[in-house]
């Protein structure tokens, strides 16, 4: 397995992650057994950073990654872990909460659930715009030097965000979305994460299916039905860019997913991609992107193929979006 090293503080983790949001429920019903299976092959082939949120399920995806490390040495998997988002019954969205007593209160309760002494990059799921952000990073620093953190991290936020939260303790990384269909961060975020030496894990390389050909409109329990980017004619506009990839995956030898994510590790050595797989067969098909080398020419020709600003849709309902640092 390749290894990369997240910043210039960041830990050295596995080129690619394994992000277990859709092991709890947001894509539809996974199975159990698959879902341990699948984190402990990612395991076994030397994947190390596993992705998750004490909301993802409602601490159902933290008791599942609990039971599918347990008897692994603690030391050879990384946990990132997000926090404060508010979910109402009916898994209504109700913002974020990042206050320093809660940050602590939070990390009490997913150390429990995974069954672990330590998180090793703990962040906030989204910024919470009722607490100074350096609060937040306060009351994690704090966490680390009692021994419950290694590392802070942070999740959709924008420049100005970044360097306020930088300057009270090292960043790690941010996690944000980055694909092909999603390029807004290499406007502004990207850049100052270069100059500040921080690390990007990027999620959704796979533009949650639509680059990887698992996406099935019409499927009426599917969660995606609500994001604009999935609507009839935008679905079928963007369904037709990961067609336009095709020629190009077929001349490199490889999927168009794994084009996909091959095209976000190129982009710079601190990026990490996250593969949302749960199970072992779409692990299986993920994990060959770490050996497509992508030449200029071959990113001359994704870039034809998939321009910049393509994308039809914004990745997430309007309420939602209003939350984001950064757009599409």
């Amino acid at each position: 397995m390749q290894t990369r090293t997240l910043g210039s503080t960041g830990p050295t983790v596995s080129a690619v992650g394994l992000g277990a949001m859709g092991m709890s429920g947001a894509y539809g019903q996974a199975d159990r057994g698959e879902s341990i299976a699948t984190v402990r092959a990612a395991l076994d082939a030397g994947v190390t950073l596993v992705d998750t949120g004490d909301f993802y399920g409602m601490g159902h995806n933290e008791l599942l990654l609990s039971e599918a490390l347990r008897g692994r040495d603690r030391d050879s998997y990384l946990l990132s872990v997000k926090f404060g988002q508010q979910v109402g019954p009916g898994m209504k969205f109700a913002g974020q909460d990042s206050r320093p007593d809660s940050v602590r209160n939070f990390l009490n309760y997913s150390l429990t659930r995974l069954g672990v002494d330590h998180v090793d990059i703990y962040r906030p799921a989204r910024l919470d715009r009722s607490v100074p952000v350096e609060d937040t990073i306060g009351a994690i620093k704090d966490m680390i030097d009692a021994g419950y953190v290694r590392y802070v991290g942070l999740s959709e936020v924008d420049a100005e965000t970044v360097r306020r939260a930088h300057a009270v303790h090292p960043i790690a990384d941010l996690q944000i979305e980055y694909s092909l269909l999603s390029r807004a961060v290499e406007a502004e975020v990207l850049p100052t994460l270069r100059e500040l030496g921080i690390g990007l894990t990027a999620y959704g390389v796979l533009g949650r299916g639509l680059l990887s050909g698992n996406w099935v409109p019409g499927r009426a329990d599917d969660p995606r039905n609500h994001a604009p980017r999935f609507a009839a004619e935008n679905g079928a506009h963007n369904l037709a860019l990961a067609e336009a990839l095709r020629r190009v995956a077929d001349a490199k030898g490889c999927t168009v997913a794994q084009l996909a994510i091959a095209w976000v590790a190129a982009q710079d050595p601190s990026i990490v991609p996250l593969v949302g797989a749960r199970t072992r067969q779409r692990l299986a098909e993920a994990l060959p992107a770490l050996a497509v080398t992508l030449s200029a020419a071959d990113l001359d020709e994704i870039e034809a193929a998939v321009p910049k600003g393509a994308a039809r849709g914004d990745r997430y309902p309007a309420a939602f979006m209003a939350s984001l640092g950064v757009g599409n």
